[in-house]
């Protein structure tokens, strides 16, 4: 029978090796992948991997900044800025998280699994980055470049293709424009509930033509949501909210 100490590394050590990760020390990416759920649940468990999540946090800016700099040489600032921005975006780090079977791996609290955490993105993103600051420590940036590029270049082309790094009111705006519209407009319709729980209802509208509607907890939200909302019109469907 295998030792208790070894028992915690035979996940981690399956997910390195599936995704080719040469890990010289397994409790890292143990580490990496215990989420604060299972810590509350484990006391022999050391360590969750919020700190690990804040060091591959600046890490994954530094590596896609950096490889966006050196493959779009012709790129204004402004569209590097865009581009990474969707590169690190939640949703895009839990894409990345589900397409290495990270999920699988983590380890949650019965409560955290039960309510199916291995696959909310908010947790996949996090425990993502845990991973990025664990390559990091164990290989350096270089062991960072090689596991990571492979997915961001992949992803990139999906973003320009579907305008996935657009701001959805300033690709609203851009249309209006091209059409000889007025600037949209956004207009508080009402507001649902009390002041320590309210719900703003935001509509859109160009040239007084009703265009789109969202409702969010701030008007900021909703207001994102209604130029969404107008843009599937124009065929855009892959914002994400």
């Amino acid at each position: 029978m295998k030792p208790k100490t070894n028992q915690q590394y035979e996940i981690p050590q399956k997910f390195a090796e599936r995704n080719n990760i040469p890990m010289k020390d397994m409790m890292l990416l143990c580490r990496a992948l215990t989420h604060r759920s299972f810590l509350n649940e484990h006391p022999d468990a050391i360590e969750d991997n919020e700190r690990l999540e804040f060091l591959g946090d600046a890490v994954l800016d530094f590596v896609v900044g950096a490889w966006l700099y050196n493959e779009l040489p012709e790129l204004p600032e402004g569209v590097l800025t865009k581009y990474r921005s969707a590169l690190v975006h939640t949703q895009q780090l839990a894409e990345f998280a589900r397409s290495i079977r990270l999920g699988d791996a983590l380890r949650l609290g019965k409560g955290e699994l039960q309510a199916g955490g291995n696959n909310k993105p908010a947790l996949l993103c996090d425990a993502f980055e845990a991973v990025i600051g664990a390559i990091y420590l164990d290989q350096g940036i270089e062991g960072v470049k090689k596991f990571l590029y492979p997915m961001i270049s992949e992803a990139l082309d999906d973003i320009i293709v579907n305008h996935k790094g657009e701001d959805p009111k300033s690709q609203l705006q851009e249309i209006a424009q091209s059409e000889n519209l007025p600037i949209p407009q956004y207009v508080l319709v009402r507001e649902i509930g009390p002041d320590h729980a309210k719900i703003y209802e935001i509509e859109v509208r160009i040239d007084d033509k009703p265009l789109g509607i969202g409702k969010g907890t701030s008007k900021q939200l909703a207001t994102k949501r209604a130029a969404i909302d107008a843009l599937k019109k124009y065929g855009f469907t892959n914002y994400d909210i």
